[in-house]
């Protein structure tokens, strides 16, 4: 049986959503003084700096920009194998009192974004704490909702969301669904 992928945003449409939503990120919180941008590795971080590119072009103040690795808390990691790849999170500005908008590429269950707020508890106290994803596709297992969403599209549970990054994927800018 072969996969058959249906793309459901350009190269163009992912550049425009981002953009959409840097103003938001900027409207919401009345600029963006407090505000540092934390990007959920591996495609988060991407999008977060992205996201910081365009808010820098239109407010002429760089947002800081940080990468958090989830994985040690994530509530399948037993069922990820015995020897999970941890990478580095690196948020170089203190959170405490700030606010963090977390940054990925997908919201599915919400299962990561859960283990995104555990990983930032340990961390700091930042004053709030808002979500920001590219493709919101429904199926949530956790009462988790997105703040800022680049494009919501239905899904169903055997369907995947893939979303391709030149800086990741080596490849040109894409998101597809593959049934």
């Amino acid at each position: 049986m072969s996969n058959r992928e249906k793309q459901i945003l350009s190269t163009d449409e992912i550049r425009r959503a981002l953009v959409r939503i840097a103003h938001e990120i900027a409207e919401r919180n009345e600029g963006v003084r407090e505000v540092v941008l934390v990007g959920i590795r591996r495609r988060g971080v991407p999008l977060a700096e992205r996201i910081a590119a365009a808010i820098a072009d239109f407010e002429g103040q760089r947002v800081p920009v940080g990468q958090l690795d989830i994985t040690l808390y994530r509530d399948d990691l037993s069922l990820r194998g015995p020897a999970p790849l941890v990478r580095k999170t690196e948020i170089s500005t203190d959170i405490t009192g700030r606010v963090v908008v977390l940054v990925d590429d997908v919201l599915y269950t919400g299962r990561t974004v859960r283990a995104a707020l555990d990983a930032l508890a340990d961390l700091g106290r930042p004053a709030r704490i808002q979500l920001a994803v590219l493709v919101d596709r429904g199926h949530r297992e956790l009462p988790i909702r997105a703040d800022f969403v680049g494009k919501n599209v239905p899904t169903s549970h055997s369907e995947v969301v893939e979303v391709r990054l030149h800086e990741v994927d080596a490849e040109a800018d894409s998101v597809v669904i593959v049934t």
